[in-house]
């Protein structure tokens, strides 16, 4: 099992990719704000790469996010998309997290738990090991849950609030 994007090494990089089948089915996106610098596919109409700093740009529109793993970055961003309110936000299942529970949690309007475990792309295009542990949905505003309950991502949908 490769496990490696979820732990620091000398080779440990934010640069894992999001597999079509999961954001292919969320609709039309307006940002992706953590995109990476040479993405295999196009997921949004903006796309911010860590060379140009997601987190100081303005968030319009619609979301997708795939934070970078690594902190402080993954818990600014996190933060970042409870304030925008407006998007779908994959995550590792880390439920009892501190992040969870007073961010996440307290914001999100949904969340499908994505049955199986995500495949992640490498910058090379290939398809990594399975993730060491299972990954949600989150769904932030009442139209992003909608779009997630009824996306036909395999998982079990549960609204929040």
């Amino acid at each position: 099992m490769d496990t490696s994007h979820q732990r620091s090494s000398t080779n440990y990089t934010d640069e894992w990719y999001t597999p079509p089948t999961i954001f292919s089915k969320l609709g039309h996106v307006d940002l992706d704000p953590c995109s990476p610098v040479q993405p295999l596919w196009k997921i949004a109409e903006t796309a911010y790469t860590a060379l140009d700093d997601g987190l100081s740009k303005d968030w319009k529109g619609r979301v997708w996010l795939n934070p970078p793993y690594s902190r402080p970055l993954l818990e600014q961003f996190v933060r970042r998309m409870a304030d925008h309110n407006n998007g779908i936000m994959l995550l590792f299942n880390r439920s009892d997290s501190r992040m969870f529970q007073e961010v996440i949690f307290p914001n999100a309007t949904a969340m499908l738990f994505l049955k199986g475990r995500v495949k992640f792309y490498k910058p090379t295009g290939e398809q990594g090991g399975t993730a060491g542990t299972g990954s949600i949905l989150f769904a932030f505003g009442n139209e992003n849950a909608e779009i997630l309950q009824n996306s036909g991502v395999p998982g079990c949908f549960l609204p929040l609030k």
